[in-house]
């Protein structure tokens, strides 16, 4: 049996006995041996199609239904796939008396609200019970039991008045959204972190004793001491839980606008077009305005989004493995041959092949072979695969950089843990010797403790990095809003990151780097005459013999198209329509308001020539009046289509249509004479062969794409070589597509995108080496790929046809590809090797494709790129960015984002480390050197440093749009590490120098500055350095703008407004902290000198930065050998050094280091959710909810820890590493040989 014959899953037969009075066949019951009937004995019952589901009553429930079905018993077509349901529902054309459609014309546009009911007996077979085993009473739907969370929307009034009853009855093809976070639910996140909590319980304390001692009776020693002065102990306490609430709400509101970002790019993924039939017209409508009772067009790509039945078509195969788990590809059978088998069962018929047939459409399934139309009687919640492939609700996992960044934050949030904890420890310890000698009451004794605690924990507070998973989500919220303008949608997130390092790109020629608009430029009609294709070719042949002869050629008369459209006869003019209208799935429609055609470029190149110059009715005309038989749709292993239709004199003739050498290469006659009332056809010659192929040359020389046209006509269909095949298939037509008769060879121009040259160059600029994969014959793909600068034979460049490419072994390939820079002819298989190899060469591969055998190709590459407008749904589905206009250009602009978000992120990454050193250092260092024991960075200071580095430094820095310069560089290895030499080199640079600045003043600011020893002028001496602390960075936050050593820090600053905006809330934020801070921050006014000081002392950020800019890197390599290896890397566990694993070009790869042996992640997540902020280990929920691990998953873990431990290695045995990081081979692994010791 073949595949696609297998037969669908069936809903059993009911047990419920039929009635006295059923004029069907009594249903096999089963009740005679207790068991249910075998489908081999297969009969009708009725009795039972429409018994609702419990929990499904709502279905049935339709107030003034002026239908004859409700949406629950149309869902039981699906449920599973049922005949039983199907009948009783009165087959295809009770479907359509009862939905009020017509599976012609489709829904009327101009429906509103209808008139009238029609009842459910006057369309379902006599006898059927209206609610299955309730019979015609009427189910009754307990809310209480299922609330039903997940309510259907309500009917949208985007529509207007239109189909206002259909939509109320049916409801509208949308899944309830899902539920975003409230701010408040937000806020609990943001706040639920062990840290802040801790901090404010300290915070709580602090005030409670500050309130104690202000409000407390003084006594008289204590009046004459404070004598005129203000209580103001409970300050402090009060300055850090507001410093807790302004760290919580703006992290709210980011997170918040983050979330609707996200949402919105959610929504405007899910939308897309589909082709309905409405009032006899053909028309693209948005998948959201699909209604019950729409006739739906299917073709080959096509990812159905609703349940139906199907009406119609050629040859149409489906793939429900997404919806049913049914692997083969399911043939479908139009329902009225179905519905006919039915009736003979009913009559008390044999069952025959019922069980062959398959009339039911179900969405989520993908249409791989045929065309056709269906009806719709299922739309949103109501389908029975709406819910998944109209909406991803999933959450997505972590891009691989924020993975990194997650580890290393872990990292450095236990060091910045551990210097706290050493910080307190030395602390208690000078605060308890000191103990016996302090004058203070306990209550001041207490709050001195608790300074101590509170210095310590916001040590941990500035050394927790939350900034920087925060940095790269915000990166890339920027950055795929920013991109959806650029025309990129970004449907798998990591795409974002992973496009910045792309090495090459395997891009189409049709659409992507050609405009496709295509326009017939040029003809040759057999051997009679020819209009256009004169042009100089660009591109010869490589071989000389093959070159065009002029006066070969000139056998055929070329003419003006005027005098060319005048000499054919009206029988040539309509062999050429027939051939161009029926044999094509093109049709008319609106595109930007005026009359077009909707479909392959190719075929309204044809179809346009046909209407404008041949006088061609309109298709759906042309296509009524042919007497179609079979179809054969599109190909793109044999490269061409075919129709079989009807003549009038009883034969039969099959059209074909496709890559023109294809075509010449099957005919052995061709017309010679098409003046007359009939062509003339006769013998081709070898010479007449060599003509035409020199026509083709020629036309490929000049960047024409060449198109064939041939015919056969037969006796009698099928003919006797396809005696017996139910379908035609390409195998199956490659038996008689010979004896072929040459109609025609049309020359199309798709002209160049004006863009797609200078893209050309800012990819070669950028280290992307760009290669053309196109199905054109080999001439044409040169000609273009020469126009456009990919294909430079000069430097060793290579062109190859796909038959030869395939036919080579993979060590030939590996050889061969780096060189490849055309490949023509090429199938979709050719594709995916290609894409296979390059990986396999350690390449970071971008590849474009349209078509649904591309989607392999797409899902193998690192990022797959779909074409928005001439792409199928299946590629768009398998692809991690679409390409909204099909420009080339734009794939570039992806890749000036994804360095954008790549160079965001590290800046960030730099900026904080820097801070990081800093604060700690000389918070540990000041309050260890202080005789009291406190910082010269206080609390609520600190907090203030923490809100600038962490949350508005993300800001500012990662929402640097990409600037020019951004490819004038080459992309990062896969192994590259997240911190370079070069950024190491700047972090502690800048880090010297901010400790130098900050100790001097601090140690030296009594002896240089004359401040005195008393209370006022220490306070002084600490608001200035506080103050220069926060200029140093706020300046070096500009200089983190560059991460190269070019001295432009100011690139492009000027088009940031966020850089400049936030910045001038830092300033502003320290000028009013500075002015009226006073007590909260424990700060007295600066004057202008001091002002002047600060301001002055970190602006030395910026010069010192060029210096350092200036310092060779390989210098500072020398003295730090071990820098690219920062000690937190291998924190996680000390292992044993595992022999490096030599990568695919020759770089020596380290194991992945820092990752825990039980790690694993996920690549595949489709859908876009923002993965808010998260950090560190010692963190709370707002860090947890992003690890996305749940109970199955850490049950894993354990499972793998368990056996790890169990697991003893022998010396010399084999161990497994893991790859890379991002390493092109995924997750296979590397076997090394353990040194014996």
């Amino acid at each position: 049996m073949d595949e696609s014959d297998k037969p669908p899953k069936l809903e059993p037969s009911s047990s419920t006995p039929p009635s006295q009075n059923d004029t069907l066949a009594p249903p096999v019951t089963g009740k005679e041996n207790g068991t249910s009937p075998t489908r081999d004995g297969y009969r009708l019952d009725v009795h039972d199609a429409f018994t609702p589901d419990p929990g499904t009553e709502d279905m049935y429930i339709v107030k003034d239904n002026k239908f004859a079905f409700s949406p629950g018993q149309l869902s039981r077509l699906f449920n599973p796939k049922s005949y039983d349901a199907f009948y009783a529902l009165g087959g295809l054309a009770g479907l359509e008396k009862g939905l009020r459609t017509n599976r012609d014309s489709g829904l009327s546009v101009d429906e509103t609200i209808l008139d009238g009911v029609v009842p459910f007996e006057e369309v379902a077979p006599k006898g059927t019970p209206k609610y299955g085993a309730n019979g015609d009473t009427e189910p009754v739907f307990n809310a209480s039991k299922d609330p039903n969370p997940d309510a259907p929307p309500p009917p949208s009034l985007q529509s207007g008045n239109a189909f206002i009853d259909r939509r109320r009855a049916f409801l509208e093809n949308r899944l309830p959204e899902k539920k975003s976070k409230t701010l408040l639910q937000l806020a609990w996140i943001t706040y639920n972190d062990k840290v802040l909590i801790l901090l404010t319980f300290a915070a709580i304390i602090s005030l409670a004793l500050g309130l104690y001692t202000a409000l407390r009776p003084l006594s008289e020693e204590e009046k004459l001491h404070e004598a005129g002065a203000a209580r103001l102990d409970w300050v402090e306490g009060v300055a850090i839980i507001a410093a807790i609430v302004l760290v919580v709400v703006v992290g709210t509101l980011n997170d918040w606008q983050m979330e609707r970002q996200f949402n919105r790019l959610n929504q405007k993924h899910n939308d897309r077009t589909v082709k309905v039939v409405r009032s006899g017209k053909s028309a693209e409508i948005s998948v959201f305005d699909v209604l019950v009772g729409d006739i739906m067009h299917l073709g080959a790509g096509d990812l159905v989004p609703v349940d139906g039945v199907f009406i119609t078509g050629h040859g149409v195969k489906c793939d429900e493995s997404s919806a049913t788990g049914e692997s083969d590809l399911l043939k479908k059978t139009p329902a009225d041959e179905v519905f006919a088998a039915l009736q003979e069962i009913a009559k008390g018929g044999k069952p025959g092949s019922i069980e062959k047939m398959d009339p039911f459409i179900i969405s989520g399934s993908k249409v791989n072979e045929g065309t056709g139309t269906f009806m719709v009687t299922a739309v949103g919640v109501n389908s029975s695969y709406g819910r998944i492939t109209m909406a991803m609700h999933t959450e997505q996992g972590d891009t691989p950089l924020q993975k990194k960044l997650n580890r290393l934050a872990d990292s450095i949030a236990w060091l910045g843990g551990g210097a706290a904890l050493l910080l307190f420890i030395v602390l208690l310890i000078k605060f308890l010797a000191g103990l016996s000698t302090n004058p203070g009451t306990p209550a001041q004794k207490g709050q001195e403790f608790l300074t101590h605690f509170i210095t310590a924990v916001t040590v941990v507070v500035v050394a927790v990095p939350e900034g920087l998973p925060l940095a790269v989500t915000l990166a890339l919220a920027f950055a795929t809003t920013r991109m959806m303008k650029d025309n990129n949608l970004v449907r798998v997130l990591k795409a974002c990151e992973t496009m910045g390092n792309a090495t090459t790109v395997c891009s189409d020629k049709t659409g992507t780097l050609t405009q496709n608009k295509m326009t017939v430029v040029a003809t040759t009609i057999g051997k009679f005459k020819s209009f256009g294709g004169t042009d100089e070719m660009l591109e010869e042949p490589s071989d000389a013999s093959e070159k065009p002869d002029k006066k070969v050629m000139a056998k055929v008369e070329n003419v003006p198209l005027a005098e060319f459209v005048k000499s054919l006869g009206e029988s040539t003019k309509q062999l050429i329509i027939q051939s161009n209208a029926v044999n094509s799935t093109a049709f008319e429609g609106e595109v930007d308001g005026e009359k077009s055609f909707v479909g392959s470029k190719t075929e309204v190149a044809l179809l346009t020539l046909c209407r404008d110059h041949l006088g061609a009715a309109p298709v759906q005309e042309e296509r009524s009046n042919a007497n179609v038989v079979q179809v054969l749709p599109f190909d793109s292993a044999v490269k061409y289509m075919a129709t079989v239709v009807k003549l009038p004199n009883g034969k039969f003739r099959a059209y074909a249509k496709g890559a023109s050498e294809i075509l010449l290469a099957q005919c052995t006659k061709v017309i010679s004479d098409a003046s007359g009332d009939e062509p003339e056809v006769v013998d081709l010659t070898a010479d007449d062969q060599e003509m035409f192929s020199q026509t083709i040359t020629s036309y490929a020389g000049q960047t024409l794409r060449t198109i064939g046209s041939s015919y056969r006509d037969f006796d009698v269909w099928p003919p006797p070589e396809l005696e017996g095949e139910d379908e035609l298939t390409a195998a199956q037509f490659n038996k008689v597509h010979k004896d072929m008769t040459l109609v025609a060879i049309f020359g199309i121009k798709d002209p160049l995108r004006p863009t797609v040259k200078d893209a050309i160059k800012d990819c070669q600029r950028a280290g992307v080496f760009v290669r053309m994969v196109t199905g054109d014959n080999l001439l044409t793909g040169r000609a273009i790929a020469k126009e456009c600068g990919i294909y430079t034979p000069e430097t060793g460049g290579i062109a190859m046809e796909g038959p030869v490419f395939r036919r080579k072994s993979d060590e030939e390939l590996k050889e061969l590809v780096p060189h490849l820079q055309v490949l023509a002819r090429s199938s979709p298989e050719d594709k995916r090797i290609l894409v296979r190899i390059l990986k396999e060469l350690g390449e970071t591969v971008a590849v474009t494709g349209d078509g649904t055998n591309d989607a392999p190709a797409l899902k193998m590459a690192d990022i797959g790129f779909a074409m928005g407008i001439a792409g199928t749904e299946v590629a768009k589905e398998a692809a991690a960015i679409i390409l909204m206009d099909d420009n080339f250009a734009s794939i570039v602009k992806g890749i000036s984002w994804g360095r954008a978000v790549n160079d965001a992120v590290k800046k960030f990454l730099q900026f904080q480390l820097t801070v990081n050193i800093t604060a700690v250092i000389l918070t540990f260092v000041s309050a260890v050197s202080s005789g009291k024991g406190e910082s010269v960075l206080k609390a609520v200071q600190l907090l203030w440093v923490n809100l600038i580095m962490d949350t508005f430094a993300a800001l500012a820095l990662a929402t640097d749009p990409p600037a020019p310069s951004v490819l004038d560089r080459k992309p990062d290895r896969k192994s590259a590490p997240l911190i370079t030499t070069r950024m190491w080199k700047m972090i502690f640079g800048q880090a010297v120098c901010q400790l130098a600045i900050t100790f001097t003043l601090y140690f030296g600011g009594h002896q240089l500055l004359g401040y005195g020893y008393d209370e006022y002028s220490q306070t002084s001496l600490s608001t200035l350095v506080f103050n220069t602390f926060v200029w140093l960075q706020i300046f070096n936050e500009i200089n983190n703008r560059r991460l190269d050593n070019k001295l432009n820090i100011f690139e492009g600053i000027t088009k940031n407004y966020w850089f400049l905006g936030i910045n001038l809330v830092m300033i502003g934020g320290q000028v009013l902290i500075i002015f009226v801070g006073g007590k909260t921050f424990q700060i007295h006014p600066l004057n202008g000198k001091e002002w002047g000081m600060s301001i002055g002392l970190g602006a030395i950020s910026l010069p010192w930065g060029a210096c350092i800019r200036k310092f060779p890197d390989r210098w500072f390599e020398a003295m730090i050998p071990d820098i690219t290896l920062p000690p937190w890397v291998t924190f996680w566990k000390k292992k044993k050094p595992a022999k490096p694993v030599e990568g695919e070009e020759g770089d020596v790869e380290a194991p992945v280091v820092g990752k825990r042996p039980d790690e694993s992640s996920s690549d595949d997540d489709d859908s876009i959710s923002p993965p808010l902020r998260s950090w560190t280990s010692l963190r709370g929920e707002r860090a947890r909810r992003h690890i996305h691990r749940g109970f199955k998953e850490y049950m894993h873990d354990q499972k793998v820890k368990a056996k790890n431990k169990a697991k003893v290695v022998a010396p010399g045995s084999k161990t497994h590493l893991p790859a890379a990081p991002g390493s092109s081979s995924g997750p296979k692994a590397t076997t090394v040989t353990e040194a014996k010791p």
